[in-house]
């Protein structure tokens, strides 16, 4: 195997680690947060809405949101770590 190939393979390892994590975060929050864990947050309110319904409707997006730009933060290290930013 030739070292380019070695860093490319380092390279999507790397990727797919943060992409696993970052789409169990998702998931944890989506269905965690918003269907499993409703009850149990419907005794807190945020914004005279109960934190469970809020997450179903629009806390798992925000979260979302933010972890598309935690993605492009960690994805533009991991470029200039193996030299593939331009």
């Amino acid at each position: 195997m030739s070292e380019k190939q070695k860093k490319a393979t380092a390279y999507w390892r790397e990727n797919l680690k943060y992409l696993v994590i970052l789409l169990t975060i998702w998931f944890a929050v989506s269905y965690g947060a918003g269907i499993l864990f409703k009850d149990a947050l419907n005794s807190i309110r945020l914004g005279g809405f109960k934190l469970g319904f809020w997450f179903a409707q629009q806390g798992s997006i925000y979260v979302f949101v933010i972890l598309i730009f935690v993605y492009v933060r960690l994805m533009n290290k991991l470029d200039k770590k193996y030299g593939y930013n331009e």
